[in-house]
């Protein structure tokens, strides 16, 4: 059997040290971290990820409240939760109904506050990258003398890790399903995926030994799937993320992460006031 890089044990850490600095928090300098999150659809796979995070928040004392909204309303809201000192981090849930007004209405967000770091002058990390990052460093994968491909360039996963590992000096390669997918992944050492298009990478195309990191979300036939067929999991000399609790719970972890660090900020600010 491969070697599963399960995110979810690397979580339960992560967590635990979250919930004590959201108790020195409270505790040291009266800052309850809160979080609001707007939605503006009704979708079933939007829902069970409200649902995750107001019980994540609730784990680790993080209040969680969630603003069901039409879109047309969403400005205005961003501008009352910008201004109001007990938010500490904002997130407009995507896809919207109206997806040519994305850029705008994330950009309205306060950089401070953007704790999906979406925004152009975001402040903070993006979660599913820094996720990503976190799941390999936890099982001791570097990326020295590496070739890593990036399949897919979201916003949300592609286009930030990409610019991450750069930064980094990293050899990273990124490409599309309009690119040459198959050649760039045959030689990789590290292949990080994230298109939501089911079953766009198989067995056939990943190299021996490799690395597999699968981010990618679609929902086909009311199942929650991702990007790597199933007959990549009959491997036994890949390393790899499960089908479930791969970079999910992470993902999760670090958002959380930036919620707790824009309430620190905000203890700071006010602390400076105060001297």
């Amino acid at each position: 059997m491969a070697k599963q890089l399960n995110g979810s044990e690397l979580a339960g850490f992560i967590k635990e040290r979250q919930a004590k600095a959201v108790r020195g928090l409270r505790q040291a300098f009266g800052v309850q971290p809160k979080l609001a999150i707007i939605v503006t659809v009704d979708n079933p796979v939007i829902e069970t990820y409200m649902r995750l995070k107001k019980r994540y928040g609730a784990d680790i004392l993080i209040e969680v409240d969630i603003h069901r909204i039409k879109q047309d309303e969403v400005l205005e809201k961003i501008a009352q939760l910008n201004d109001d000192n007990s938010v500490h981090g904002i997130i407009v849930q995507l896809p919207l109904q109206d997806v040519s007004e994305t850029d705008s209405v994330i950009n309205s967000v306060k950089p401070s506050k953007d704790v999906d770091a979406l925004g152009v002058d975001a402040k903070l990390d993006p979660a599913t990258p820094t996720a990503i990052l976190w799941l390999l460093a936890g099982y001791g994968i570097d990326f020295n003398n590496k070739k890593v491909v990036l399949v897919g360039r979201g916003k949300l996963v592609g286009q930030p890790l990409e610019r991450i590992l750069r930064q980094s000096s990293v050899n990273v390669v990124s490409c599309d399903s309009s690119d040459n997918v198959a050649k760039e992944v045959s030689t990789a050492d590290i292949i990080i995926t994230a298109t939501g298009t089911p079953g766009v990478l198989a067995s056939k195309d990943i190299p021996l030994n490799a690395v597999v990191v699968d981010a990618g979300v679609a929902v086909e036939e009311g199942q929650t799937k991702g990007d790597l067929s199933g007959d990549v999991y009959d491997r036994d000399d890949l390393k790899i993320t499960p089908q479930k609790g791969g970079v999910g719970p992470l993902t999760v972890c670090a958002l959380f992460e930036n919620v707790i660090t824009a309430a620190k900020h905000s203890a700071g600010i006010k602390l400076e006031a105060n001297t």
